[in-house]
């Protein structure tokens, strides 16, 4: 018992949605059961007609014949609408049972191993649908009836029956070596394509310095090297694949007319009659179309094979997050408990043992030079990187306790990068949430943003472009930190939240971290311009990942000064 639980856990979520679909794939059965019973239609009337309408020439057999045929044969065209309905109905319940928190893994992905970050696994989850509702997956639901469509071809003649599966296993080493040929080279196909996308989408990202300085040309061609191969092993599969499935189709329409020959010998020599000739060699058409049908759709069958590999790979590599118990809204307490981080898909540690405390409502300043660690120090706050060793307390709980969607209501994060997304400024300020409009304006007052935004063309209703394109970088850090700020979170970390201000936006910000110290918010501010340090309440100083000093402002800033006087602060309002 405890082993089926432990296996039941190491599922993934792939695994689980399929599981999920046997019931409907049970009804699929039951269906393909009577169409391929009813499948044999043809060569029974094919018989009756030949060697009875004909030998009797009766004209009321033939139109009773006639009308029960045309009756089964549009109840197999209907059980066929059905069973095609079913697996559509499958696909789109897997993909949407599995499209959400797949969005949610590759984000994920995105953060913990930023290399691989792509939106192909959205890609592989379509092609499996697109498979399991076309009509290859019928090859595997049709093949099983080949016994029964062989013993019905034994029993009109054993020589009928051998042919039968002679042909069969000659379909079935196409089948094999079709596989084996182009196994490898759809693999490496699809992993080239992986990488080519990739390629693309990073370099998307820098769309800008790449044209200012003259680089488009060196990272096409680096791209289009990708391609060529991309291209160059995905024709080779898809030639191997083409050349096998037409010998397949080629070598069945041959088989079959030599079942003509076989029976036009039998008949000669008196062991069958003449309908049989007829009956026998549709059935055996009928008994081969699958076996037809899975060779000329095993690259799809491939495709979807390596797709399912990839996706749950990937579910395995990033497994599903357990549901926690909702804990109670922050008050801001943040406790450091020895933590060594590393970048992700890194084992080298950027930040090595340390330990500190916020206490709740407090203003914290994080100077260091450059690559000591700053940004690294906020992420694992945030939760955001996972820890190498140590824990990061939210109000005493590991912050891995929490929910990330309800403990995101009560932080505010203004990172490096500022990204504002495609939609209005009110959008992004409510971060795409049902919007509170007092709750939006109050944000872009406290961040001295609303009057800029009044001054553009639609004020809060103004498109911003995809990364904020149609702002400048103030206006995006301006922006940014209204939507940091929305709703007063007890949480707040800005990191570098001044590097693209210009005096007049310094004093706003600076407005505002009074405004949230007011408001009893713990606020982590990283920076390296001294003059805002003057609204700090504590001081923590990183070199080298290590917490080189931690105290209140004042007397860290002595102690700076005593070593090398260099740091000086402007009051709050000052010009620099």
């Amino acid at each position: 018992m405890k082993a089926k639980q432990e296996k039941f856990v190491a599922q993934t979520k792939l695994e689980k949605v399929l599981k999920d679909t046997r019931r409907a794939f049970i009804y699929v059965g039951f269906f393909s059961f009577f169409i391929n019973i009813l499948m044999l239609v043809p060569s029974i009337y094919m018989l009756q007609v030949y060697d009875r309408v004909m030998t009797s020439r009766s004209i009321e057999t033939l139109v009773l014949l006639t009308i029960i045929v045309t009756l089964l044969f549009f109840t197999m065209g209907f059980l066929e609408v059905v069973r095609s309905r079913i697996l559509v109905r499958i696909g789109n319940k897997m993909d949407l049972d599995l499209n959400g928190y797949l969005f949610d893994v590759i984000f994920r992905q995105a953060r913990l191993n930023p290399a691989h970050a792509s939106s192909m696994p959205l890609s592989d989850l379509i092609k499996i649908r697109q498979y399991m509702t076309g009509n290859g997956v019928f090859a595997f639901f049709d093949s099983p009836w080949f016994p029964i469509y062989l013993f019905v071809m034994y029993l009109f003649s054993p020589w009928f029956a051998l042919f039968t599966i002679f042909s069969a296993l000659v379909i079935f080493a196409i089948t094999i070596i079709n596989e084996k040929s182009t196994k490898k080279d759809l693999e490496n196909a699809n992993k080239m394509n992986s990488i080519s996308m990739q390629f693309v989408n990073r370099n998307l990202q820098n769309a800008e310095v790449i044209h200012a300085m003259g680089m488009n040309d060196s990272i096409r061609t680096k791209w289009l090297e990708k391609q060529h191969e991309f291209l160059h092993t995905q024709a080779t599969a898809s030639d191997t694949a083409g050349k096998w499935a037409n010998s397949s189709k080629t070598l069945r329409q041959l088989f079959q007319s030599l079942t003509y020959g076989i029976g036009a010998y039998l008949a000669i020599n008196g062991q069958i009659s003449p309908g049989v000739i007829i009956a026998g060699a549709v059935l055996m058409g009928r008994a081969l179309a699958p076996l037809d049908l899975l060779t000329s759709s095993w690259k799809g069958f491939a495709d979807a094979k390596g797709a399912y590999i990839r996706l749950n790979a990937l579910l395995k590599e990033i497994p599903e997050i357990p549901h926690t118990m909702k804990l109670p809204a922050p008050l801001g307490e943040i406790r450091v408990e020895n933590i060594v981080v590393a970048p992700p898909s890194s084992q080298v540690p950027t930040l090595k043992g340390v330990n500190m405390l916020i206490p709740q409502g407090t203003t914290l300043g994080v100077i260091g030079p450059s690559a000591s660690g700053k940004s690294t120090f906020a992420r694992a706050i945030l939760g955001l990187w996972p820890l190498l060793s140590g824990k990061v307390r939210l109000d005493g709980a590991d912050i891995h306790q929490w929910d990330s969607i309800d403990l995101g209501q009560h932080i505010g994060y203004l990172p490096q990068d500022i990204e504002l997304f495609e939609g209005s400024i009110s959008d992004n300020i409510s971060r795409f949430t049902e919007q509170n409009p007092e709750a939006v304006v109050e944000a872009a007052k406290i961040a001295g943003v609303h009057e800029m935004i009044l001054n553009l063309p639609n004020g809060y209703d103004t498109i911003v472009g995809a990364g904020g394109s149609t702002l400048s970088g103030g206006q995006r850090q301006r922006v940014g930190l209204a939507r940091a700020l929305y709703k007063k979170p007890p949480i707040i970390v800005l990191d570098e939240p001044n590097s693209n201000l210009d005096d007049e936006g310094e004093r706003a910000l600076l407005n505002a971290i009074l405004i949230m110290k007011q408001n009893k918010s713990t606020i982590v501010l990283i920076t390296h311009r001294p003059n805002i340090l003057s609204v700090v309440d504590n001081l923590a100083l990183l070199t080298q990942g290590v917490l080189a000093m931690y105290g209140n402002r004042d007397e860290v800033l002595a102690k700076l000064n005593q070593q090398a006087p260099v740091i000086k602060m402007t009051k709050p309002g000052e010009n620099q």
